[in-house]
């Protein structure tokens, strides 16, 4: 096929860079044990999976269910619910690579930019991280980078059909997460890449925008589809958890700007990395393409400028989607300044230096993420801290065995998050297990759980801090318990404790 001949190097080069991107991907995929996130998720989706009047029950809690509905697609084909979710994000971040493939060739018009910007994805320590979890932050960042896409392509062709195209991106964005309004709020900046001295310049932008007006409309259109749900109004009441309402804001605008532009920056350079932000810096030395090279900065800084402000309850996830327009900068660094250099050395230098803290975080991310230079606050979440799944594996195979055999009751430490919907997600169909989450946690013994004691066997697991506990993962002192299983955490005096009920 001439298609095929004319740009073979290109083809050869996207196929290898497909095939890293599932190696960096798939075969460590379940390497992390589940975390708190995942496990309220994925058992959203089993439920909305199972029963058709649950498909909108992430609004419960205030968050927007396309992540969950793709969730329950890829369960009809995977059968471990972890895995399945898990899946999930890593299709999702296989679409934001070629989004910025697209995308580059579109703001640069060169077809290798494009390939080096799909590379630096695969390499990218942050989606590397938040491809492999089942969580809503790996899709934000599609829709993002499409929504850019999409945009960059109305202002280029005016036309119905790019504004309808870039309506649906966006729309899809918001029944997803709140932060995929960010696509619309952005669209005013997009009329920079006209030219002022254009004699046209008024027609287009008028026309640019009646075109943005069908977006804004179509956007939130197909948000409304939540308003089906009874529990559409706890999405606001979510958001003022982590984001302040301009009323509240209003009264102290400044109490959080220090300390959240100090987390943030922290964050950015640990995932971001010094070698890729001097390749942003260094794209601004070619004097060419500027009105492209500032709205990818636009599209970073405005994003987390309002964090920064707004920001109530903040994680380093928030920032993922704004920090990858900032990678088809450093792709067109290394391919512009890599095409002048005449020595070979000098060209394989250049990338190494540039790629060489993505490389390495990345390799310990997959080997041994406690030594990798991600934000302790990430560390602390996946295998560091209570919110890690860590000893729910070993738990799980615990129980199974038991409940071969005899009929069991487990009650646990907390009714909401790691446990019990993990164990749900995997035991939930066991007719010898009945589950049940308590809180809180007294110096007495529940009731219900002595109660069951004197029918079966009957254990206890605590997984993180409370008020009456001996420490965390530990139960009270006073408690008649026998501990059976207790996995220690990484941090000191941590651990996740299975105990049985003594009569």
């Amino acid at each position: 096929m001439p298609f095929i001949k004319k740009y073979k190097l290109e083809l050869l080069f996207a196929l290898g860079i497909t095939v890293l991107y599932f190696l960096l991907r798939l075969p460590t995929l379940t390497s992390i044990p589940i975390f708190t996130d995942e496990a309220i998720y994925i058992r959203w989706a089993q439920i909305a999976n199972n029963d058709a009047n649950w498909r909108f029950i992430s609004l419960t809690d205030g968050k927007q269910p396309l992540f969950i509905w793709l969730m329950m697609i890829v369960m009809r084909f995977i059968e471990d619910p972890l895995a399945a979710g898990r899946l999930t994000s890593v299709l999702a971040g296989l679409v934001t690579m070629i989004g910025l493939f697209f995308l580059s060739i579109e703001l640069f018009k060169n077809r290798w930019i494009g390939l080096a910007s799909a590379l630096l994805y695969v390499l990218y320590p942050f989606a590397v991280v938040y491809d492999r979890l089942a969580i809503y932050d790996s899709l934000v960042g599609t829709f993002f980078i499409w929504g850019l896409y999409f945009s960059i392509r109305l202002v280029r062709k005016p036309i119905l059909e790019s504004a309808l195209l870039l309506g649906l991106v966006a729309g899809f964005a918001t029944l997803n997460k709140s932060s995929g309004f960010f696509t619309v709020y952005l669209l005013p900046f997009i009329v920079g890449l006209y030219s002022v001295k254009e004699k046209a310049f008024f027609p287009k932008v008028i026309r640019f925008a009646a075109l943005s007006f069908v977006v804004v409309v179509m956007t939130y259109g197909i948000y409304t589809i939540l308003r089906l749900s009874p529990f559409f109004y706890i999405i606001e009441e979510k958001n003022a958890l982590f984001v302040y309402p301009l009323k509240e804001w209003l009264s102290h605008p400044l109490l959080t700007v220090w300390s959240n532009t100090t987390a943030l920056y922290d964050w950015f350079l640990r995932y971001f990395g010094v070698t890729f932000f001097l390749a942003v810096l260094l794209a601004f030395f070619k004097k060419e393409l500027w009105k492209e090279k500032i709205l990818l900065i636009l599209y970073f800084l405005l994003p987390l400028g309002a964090l920064a402000v707004f920001g109530k309850l903040i994680y380093p996830r928030y920032i993922f989607f704004m920090t990858l327009p900032l990678l088809p900068l450093v792709a067109y660094s290394l391919i512009s300044y890599g095409v002048v250099m005449k020595s070979y050395l000098k060209k394989l230098l250049f990338i190494t230096f540039i790629l060489s803290y993505s490389v390495v975080t990345t390799f310990f991310i997959l080997t041994d993420i406690t030594r990798s230079s991600i934000p302790r606050s990430d560390k602390g979440q996946l295998v560091l801290d209570w919110p890690s799944g860590i000893g729910v594996e070993e738990s799980l195979r615990y129980f199974k065995d038991v409940a071969a055999k005899e009929n069991i009751a487990i009650f646990t430490a907390g009714t909401f998050g790691l446990l019990p919907y993990a164990y749900e997600i995997y035991m939930v169909d066991n007719k010898n297990i009945s589950l049940k989450g308590f809180w809180p946690v007294n110096a007495e013994v529940p009731e219900e759980i002595r109660d069951s004691s004197e029918k079966v066997r009957t254990f206890v697991v605590f997984y993180q801090e409370c008020p009456s506990c001996q420490g965390k993962g530990l139960a009270p002192l006073q408690w008649p318990l026998k501990k059976v299983l207790q996995i220690e955490r990484p941090l000191p005096d941590s651990f996740f404790t299975v105990y049985e009920v003594t009569r």
